[in-house]
């Protein structure tokens, strides 16, 4: 057997260098072009806080050119007339695209945002391709259904696409979240106007490129890079956008739905924050759940929204659990992630480093005990030690705040209610895991807990037809799926008289 490094034979696997940058304008009805203003800004990498290259800073009159282009193409062009099986045939040229470009899309993501070469070449983007296949599939099977009425009416329903919809993402994941929100809305047949967050604007522009190679018309599929306060708040109070789809922070998304109220009224779908809980119980195997542990914390540097940042161990294997958390998190390697030795990049961005090192000093002031970790690493860019606090109250900051970053909250329980009880003391409602080899335990947690999906020994098992989203704080509306898709249609009902007809 040859070496393997992150579960990659390193014979399969060459350390990269960073790739050329070759877009870095808006995409507007099919053209590249600067923004109104003429702005740029930089895009910097996270290895060194230095910038990447210089992007077009798109504001309110980019995206009042690009709802133009996309409602021109939505009322008067043919991507929502056409067969959904053409549909389904374009996109999948574009999923073959992205396949032909895994490695170049996985470096820009690791340039930009940090994130493991490996787990770009290996997971993000094959996964990518993954939806935009799964989705290309529904495109011709979209149909509403006969209703059986009581008087003498024929009637029927019709599944349109919603229109114009304004996507928004974040910019832990670039390339999945562009295609998680992008596959189903192009086969719904609607058009899009997609901002992406301004820390990782580059994977984005570069498959929009790879939409225009495969075919998909001008004005179906725009991008405009920019900033929240300007492009984002144009975008989602813009009155011909029908749908806004949303992904970041619990704050944001609330200003997201103001917008949307104060303007048209346009529908809403939000993915936001997590404190997600990790309960481990007596009977599991400790390896298995400190591995499973880690992971839900410490992968992508804890920038991802169902981080499991809340771990609760049932009081019979607390000590063990403890001490081999702490043997693990010594041997995580923190690097390069164009590294394939590396197990954890840098946080996105200085803004994000400063806030995961403050909220580790407000772990110190509130009593935790700082178990492993708690310290910027390297000389140089974003690094921050995989951290594990013990002693945690759950009124603590770092038991009850979004940190988005690699710092585990470690807490003792006795009993199954006890679990149950602390798993829900929290504003949040995305995720959660639990790990033992009681059925019993896993259904009643799994249906006491309040969230948009549990895990059951695993963790990130994410798959394109299990719907994703959650309750409470954390948003509302699903990703992936059929219920992904009927998100961006809209039922209409179609009734009509029937004269002497022998039956109803």
């Amino acid at each position: 057997m040859g070496t393997e490094y992150n579960g990659v034979a390193a014979e399969q696997f060459k350390v990269a260098t960073p790739p050329e940058i070759k877009f870095t304008k808006l995409l507007i009805d099919g053209r590249f072009v600067d923004s109104v203003s003429g702005k740029t800004f930089d895009t910097l990498d996270p290895r060194t806080g230095k910038a990447i290259t210089t992007v077009a800073e798109g504001d309110k009159e980019d995206i009042n050119l690009a709802v133009k282009a996309a409602r021109q193409a939505f009322d008067h062009g043919k991507w929502p007339r056409m067969p959904g099986s053409e549909r389904g045939r374009i996109m999948l040229k574009f999923a073959d695209l992205i396949d032909e470009n895994v490695e170049e899309l996985a470096k820009l993501d690791s340039l930009d945002a940090g994130r493991l070469l490996t787990s770009g070449m290996y997971i993000d983007i094959p996964n990518c391709v993954g939806m935009l296949r799964y989705n290309a599939g529904f495109a011709d099977k979209i149909h509403g259904e006969t209703l059986k009425m009581s008087r003498e009416f024929h009637a029927y329903t019709l599944k349109e696409p919603v229109g114009v919809v304004g996507i928004i993402i974040p910019w832990n994941v670039p390339t999945t979240m562009f295609c998680s929100k992008v596959s189903p809305a192009l086969a719904a047949g609607c058009t899009m106007v997609v901002k992406p967050a301004e820390q990782t604007p580059l994977s984005a522009l570069f498959i929009a490129q790879l939409a225009k190679m495969a075919g998909i018309p001008d004005g179906v599929l725009n991008v405009v890079t920019g900033f929240g306060p300007t492009a984002g708040a144009a975008l989602c109070s813009h009155m011909d956008v029908d749908k806004i789809s949303f992904t970041g922070s619990t704050e944001v998304g609330r200003e997201v739905m103001i917008a949307a109220a104060n303007s048209n009224l346009k529908a809403v779908s939000l993915e936001l924050g997590g404190k997600s809980p990790f309960i481990v119980f007596d009977d599991a195997d400790v390896d298995k759940a400190v591995d499973l542990a880690h992971m839900a914390i410490f992968y992508n540097k804890g920038e991802i929204c169902v981080a499991g940042s809340r771990v609760f161990v049932q009081e019979g294997i607390y000590d063990e659990f403890v001490r081999k958390s702490a043997e693990k998190a010594k041997s995580w390697i923190v690097g390069d992630p164009f590294d394939p030795l590396v197990c954890q990049g840098p946080q996105v961005d200085k803004n994000q480093f400063e806030k995961i090192l403050r909220y580790i000093d407000y772990g110190k002031e509130d009593g935790a005990t700082l178990l492993t970790g708690g310290k910027a690493c390297g000389e140089k860019g974003y690094y921050i030690e995989p951290t594990i606090f013990t002693d945690v109250k759950e009124d603590m900051r770092i038991a009850k705040d979004e940190i988005f970053g690699p710092v585990m909250s470690l807490m003792k329980f006795k009993t199954v209610e006890e679990a149950i009880e602390k798993a829900n003391n929290t504003r949040y409602g995305l995720a959660a895991g639990i790990v033992t080899k009681d059925i019993d335990v896993a259904n009643r947690v799994s249906r006491s807990v309040r969230a948009g999906v549990v895990w059951i020994n695993c963790y990130f098992a994410f798959d394109n037809d299990a719907p994703f989203g959650g309750v409470k704080m954390s948003g509302f509306g699903k990703d992936g799926g059929l219920q992904g898709l009927e998100k961006y249609l809209k039922t209409k009902t179609v009734v009509t008289p029937i004269y002497n007809s022998p039956w109803l």
